[in-house]
């Protein structure tokens, strides 16, 4: 049972967008919470955020990473950037997806970076609107990610042959 786990995990890449700290004030001072919000991904269409709460820091980034495996989804792309323009929302965040030129590389703020990289998306242009929030911001690029589709897949479900 755990070879074929492991076979699964293999080439899934996470990377951690970040780190937020919570206190809670007691009578003996403050007691300290750790947040991770994390990015898994294998680099070839498949994408998760993941979010986990701790007492340490290494525990939340571990649990986050855990929720994002779970969540992956299936993005459509071609040739290592998308196929059209699309813009995702979420919370007060909006972003705005481009496609680019080969050699173009990945033009985005630190926060949407890691979810485009761990994509597999290689040339894309993007811009932010509204608030920059860490989480809202990722979670917006996902939403994005996921409304964009292929020539294909919208011909066939028009049923119409290109």
């Amino acid at each position: 049972m755990s070879d074929r786990f492991d076979k699964e995990d293999r080439g899934i890449e996470s990377s951690t967008i970040g780190v937020f700290r919570s206190a809670k004030v007691v009578k003996g001072g403050k007691n300290f919470a750790f947040e991770a919000l994390v990015a898994a991904g294998d680099k070839q269409g498949n994408i998760g955020i993941g979010y986990g709460k701790a007492k340490e820091v290494p525990a939340a980034v571990e649990k986050a990473t855990k929720d994002a495996r779970r969540r992956m989804v299936n993005v459509a792309l071609t040739n290592g950037t998308i196929p059209h323009e699309v813009t995702g929302k979420f919370g007060a965040s909006m972003i705005r997806l481009v496609p680019a030129r080969p050699g173009t590389g990945i033009k985005a703020g630190r926060y949407v970076r890691p979810v485009l990289e761990l994509v597999g998306i290689r040339d894309i242009l993007t811009k932010a609107y509204g608030s920059t929030n860490k989480k809202n911001l990722s979670k917006a690029a996902l939403a994005a990610l996921q409304m964009l589709r292929t020539k294909e897949t919208i011909a066939e479900h028009r049923g119409v042959e290109i």
